[in-house]
C-alpha cells in the first residue's frame, strides 16, 4: 500500500489554496491542500507499518513546533507546469523532511525539498502563463505554526486518508 507524509495547514491556508485547486488542480477531490514531507512509499506489512509508526513517533517527538510562512506563489517551471503557495524554507522543516529520510524512513527524494502547498497543475501551455502571471503579482501573507504532520495512505479510487497524526513535542 501506498504511504505519504504530510503537514496540513490551517483552515485559513487550505481555503485560500481551495479557492484556485478546485479550478487548476485536477487533485482537488483526492487531497486537501498540504505540504509533502515524504513523497508516497511502499510498506508492504504489519510489521513493516508498525516501524514506520515507531519510527514517525521518535521524529514528531523531537520536533518543537515551528512557524508556517506563506507570501507567494511560485512555479516549477519548466520542468512542470505546477503552480503552488510558496512556503518559507525555515530550518525546522528543512530538518524534519531530513529526518524523514534517514534511518527507517531512509529513501532518495525525487527531487530537492521545495516546502509547498500546490493550487494547479496540468494546465495548458496558455492558461499556465495567464493563471501564474496573475496570480505571481499577488501578495500572500499567512502564518501560523505547524505542530504536527499526519501518516497519509491512498485508497483504491486514488484519493489520500489519514492514517495517523503525529503531533510534535512543546
Amino acid at each position: 500500500m501506498k504511504y505519504g507524509v504530510a503537514i496540513f495547514p490551517s483552515k485559513e491556508i487550505q481555503d485560500v489554496a481551495n479557492s484556485y485547486r478546485m479550478r487548476y488542480d485536477p487533485h482537488y477531490a483526492l487531497i486537501p491542500p498540504h505540504i509533502t514531507l515524504k513523497e508516497s512509499f511502499e510498506i508492504k506489512d504489519n510489521e513493516e507499518l508498525d516501524a514506520v509508526l515507531a519510527e514517525l513517533k521518535r521524529v514528531a517527538e523531537n520536533t518543537k513546533p515551528f512557524p508556517i510562512e506563506v507570501n507567494k506563489v511560485s512555479s516549477f517551471s519548466p520542468v512542470t507546469k505546477t503552480i503552488y503557495l510558496k512556503v518559507e524554507p525555515v530550518t525546522e522543516l528543512i530538518n524534519l523532511n531530513e529526518r524523514l529520510h534517514q534511518g527507517k524512513l531512509e529513501s532518495e527524494q525525487s527531487f530537492a525539498f521545495v516546502p509547498h502547498i500546490t493550487i494547479g497543475q496540468k494546465m495548458s501551455d496558455d492558461e499556465f502563463s495567464d493563471v501564474f502571471g496573475s496570480l505571481k503579482i499577488q501578495e500572500f501573507n499567512m502564518e501560523e505554526t505547524a505542530d504536527r504532520f499526519q501518516l497519509m495512505y491512498q485508497l483504491e479510487n486514488g484519493a489520500w486518508t489519514v492514517y495517523e497524526t503525529f503531533r510534535f513535542s512543546n
